[in-house]
């Protein structure tokens, strides 16, 4: 047996102890997409500099405005990838979440805080001012695109040649405590775990290489994004983890508490959970 089907056969096992209803996702960076997967139109650049030249045609980026969220939901659905590059970008903060264009753009600084005073754009609010979103976007810079493609794809599906950087698990309460709890476990950390402010796809991909680029192996607690909720089931949330921490899932799990008789019983509620969710 190889190693690569060894461990895709771990992986269902460790998905099945933790009573998982749903693979989990892979993202990566590639320079080829694969086939058939979802990408949002192709939008008009973004930068700094075009829109502070008033070059940026602000209507057609929203007639093009797709949630990277909201793209990750249908390919979900259907069980492929979704797909982002620079010129398929969907949101202009996706854009930047994903390493695609920086900085900030000073209209998502207002969208995100106050909005912008006798303009239809109120703002969300989720943060108190202009300046505390520049601060929030310039204090936690994300990676910019190693390569033209951001890939988001079934675990199973990544390719043995281009493992994922990340995974991404989609899991309501009980699922929630395997993950956080197997996390502290297999790094000996008692903050392995965080929580932090952020957008849905801030939580996927940012936020996660943020704490590995501090040498930090740090599994990362999302979708606490009110403008994301949509796109997720009710009392759904995101867990995502670098590929070296998912590994330790998969070396060290069968000598967690995953295997031991307090977990069977909160197995019992995960159960419930599927089925009154008609999830069985």
């Amino acid at each position: 047996m190889s190693a690569s089907s060894i461990a895709t056969a771990e992986a269902r096992a460790l998905h099945e102890a933790l009573g998982l209803s749903e693979e989990p996702y892979g993202i990566r960076y590639a320079d080829q997409a694969p086939a058939g997967g979802l990408a949002p139109e192709p939008g008009p650049a973004l930068s700094i500099e075009g829109e502070r030249a008033g070059t940026i045609p602000w209507t057609e980026v929203w007639e093009k405005f797709s949630c990277v969220m909201g793209k990750l939901w249908l390919a979900r659905k259907k069980n492929t990838a979704a797909v982002f590059e620079a010129a398929r970008y969907g949101c202009p903060g996706g854009s930047f979440y994903l390493g695609f264009h920086a900085p900030q753009l000073d209209f998502i600084t207002c969208y995100v805080s106050t909005g912008i005073p006798g303009t239809p754009v109120a703002g969300e609010r989720y943060l108190p001012s202009p300046a505390a979103a520049r601060r929030f976007f310039t204090d936690i810079p994300p990676r910019p695109a190693p390569a033209r493609y951001c890939v988001m794809e079934p675990l199973s599906r990544c390719p043995a040649d281009a493992p994922p950087e990340l995974v991404t698990f989609f899991a309501r309460g009980e699922v929630l405590t395997g993950l956080a709890n197997l996390a502290a476990f297999v790094t000996d950390d008692l903050e392995a775990v965080a929580a932090p402010f952020g957008a849905g796809c801030g939580f996927l991909v940012s936020w996660p290489l943020y704490y590995l680029a501090t040498g930090r192996l740090r599994a990362v607690l999302g979708c606490g994004d009110p403008s994301a909720r949509k796109w997720m089931r009710p009392d759904e949330m995101t867990f995502t983890v670098p590929r070296a921490l998912y590994d330790l899932f998969l070396e060290k799990w069968r000598d967690s508490f995953l295997t031991a008789g307090t977990w069977g019983q909160v197995r019992q509620k995960i159960a419930r959970s599927r089925k009154a969710w008609g999830e069985t």
